[in-house]
């Protein structure tokens, strides 16, 4: 019986230390890789962004993962480990904190939507459309931000208030917002955007295997092959990663154990420090940038614009 219960408190010791620390390496690894990846692609050859607007998304992605890393994530180390919560630390703290969650994955996923959205109207068009043009790509990305921004304030205004028990209550006293927010932000930050980024995608694909059969470039196969590569996996591993803990957390919390809570928690949250080795696997202008970083390199070949530039990861 001993050995059981030692058994037993080990299994619980290591799920506690992985529940307490891994969001706080994901802090760490995820700030350093995305903060390099925003470094790389501010670097050299990707300065151009007229001839390659899609690294605007890139960038902004980038910033907003980091972003991400700061808000829940965070919530679920200092709650662990300290055993209290922003969102439920004083009243200034919750109205910031509480709908900074839900907006920064927001904006991250529909971000995602629009660089799929990109590639697609720049394989399916002889010429350069609208979305195409890198004054247009900032507005488009203001634009998500300023919106999504908008769309999660009322939490803010009306949100957080203190209970005759003196404990801070997170829903409003006009209205309950849980758990049909939660609803909500499933449906816009998993179940939305996974479906136009599958409808974009399949379309990229067939261009891109029409285009391999038409072109004359002869390293074309590769490029075709490395986007494809790149396309699928990002939207399998959005997917993957982030919708089961959706699903979980809005439908199933009470009934779900907290080590499969810590599972899927920690692997929505692992997908945003990812775009670092997709990159570096599956865009061979990034790889080359990046080492050339390291080693103080200049590369003096530049990016290439129009259908060749849409390698990118």
């Amino acid at each position: 019986m001993a050995n059981a219960t030692d058994t037993v408190s080990d299994s619980q010791s290591v799920e506690s230390l992985f529940a307490a620390y891994y969001p706080l390496f994901l802090m760490i690894a995820g700030t350093i890789l995305n903060s390099f990846t925003l470094l790389v692609l501010c670097y050299s050859s990707f300065k151009k962004t007229k001839k390659q607007p899609t690294i605007h998304y890139m960038r902004t992605m980038a910033i907003f993962d980091i972003l991400i890393l700061y808000g829940w994530n965070f919530q679920h180390f200092l709650s662990s480990v300290y055993g209290f919560t922003l969102e439920r630390y004083n009243i200034p703290s919750c109205k910031f904190f509480l709908p900074f969650g839900y907006f920064t994955v927001q904006t991250t996923a529909w971000l995602r939507v629009f660089v799929c959205l990109d590639r697609y109207m720049a394989l399916s068009r002889i010429h350069r459309t609208w979305f195409g043009h890198s004054k247009n790509v900032i507005i488009i990305i203001l634009l998500t931000i300023v919106i999504l921004l908008l769309f999660n304030l009322h939490i803010a205004i009306f949100g957080c208030f203190y209970a005759p028990d003196g404990t801070i209550d997170i829903n409003s006293k006009l209205y309950a917002i849980f758990p049909l927010w939660d609803y909500i932000n499933l449906a816009v930050y998993n179940f939305i955007p996974f479906i136009f980024m599958l409808l974009f995608n399949v379309g990229t694909i067939y261009h891109l295997i029409r285009l391999q059969k038409t072109t004359t470039v002869q390293n074309s196969r590769i490029r075709h092959r490395s986007i494809s590569i790149t396309l699928l996996t990002s939207t399998f591993l959005f997917i993957l990663l982030t919708l089961p803990a959706n699903i979980i957390f809005s439908f199933f919390q009470s009934s779900t154990s907290s080590s499969v809570l810590h599972l899927v928690d920690g692997g929505l949250f692992t997908y945003h420090i990812l775009s670092f080795p997709l990159y570096l696997i599956t865009f061979k202008e990034f790889r080359k940038e990046c080492f050339a970083l390291i080693t103080c390199r200049k590369i003096t070949a530049r990016v290439a614009p129009a259908t060749n530039a849409l390698t990118l990861a």
